[in-house]
């Protein structure tokens, strides 16, 4: 994408976040957002195709990043190891967003129709996923079922990170990586409740 055409998908994301946060996501129209970031309708409609876009722009440039990491990971990496390799080359993503994505998921947890949107989105990021992990030659039970995995721990660390304020993303990732590790590997049973 053209520096100049993420530099405006941002101004009209910043700008329509802003008035999803002050007037509400129902009550806030394409229009609004256009005249909030001062360009025309049409302008908003080159970038999105609506108000509801504006919180989901973004998904083919992470798939892309997910699935030529997936591609070009070291060969004798096992699947679960390929997907954090993957997710830790999306960080930069995460950074650079984080001052859009942490309200953002604020206006979409009071909205089911933008829940749902997640939803879609999630379940495509993670079809794309488990494609890339089957080129790999992960059989497809594994590579579906590593790929479903992975986002949640993904998500989970994701909003670890946004809840401590840290600035290590990576850091939570992998803690929720080795989490789900510990989990599968039954060493989370002999540990008392207290001390997890």
């Amino acid at each position: 994408m053209p520096r100049d055409a993420k530099k405006m998908r941002r101004r009209l994301q910043e700008a329509a976040l802003k008035l999803f946060q002050t007037q509400g996501y129902e009550q806030t129209t394409a229009a609004d957002i256009a005249a909030e970031a001062e360009v025309t309708q049409r302008t908003f409609f080159r970038h999105f195709s609506d108000k509801r876009e504006v919180l989901f722009g973004g998904e083919e440039v992470f798939i892309d990043t997910l699935t030529n990491a997936i591609s070009n990971a070291p060969p004798d990496l096992g699947p679960w190891d390929v997907l954090l390799h993957a997710f830790q080359s999306a960080e930069p993503l995460f950074i650079e967003n984080r001052s859009f994505s942490a309200p953002r998921q604020v206006i979409i947890a009071s909205h089911p129709a933008l829940q749902e949107r997640a939803q879609t989105k999630t379940r495509t990021v993670i079809a794309a996923l488990a494609t890339a992990l089957r080129q790999r030659g992960v059989p497809e039970r594994l590579a579906n079922l590593a790929a479903q995995v992975g986002m949640a721990a993904l998500n989970h660390g994701v909003a670890a990170w946004f809840q401590s304020g840290s600035n290590d993303l990576r850091a939570h990732v992998e803690q929720a990586f080795w989490d789900v590790r510990d989990l599968s590997s039954g060493a989370l049973d002999r540990v008392p409740m207290s001390e997890t």
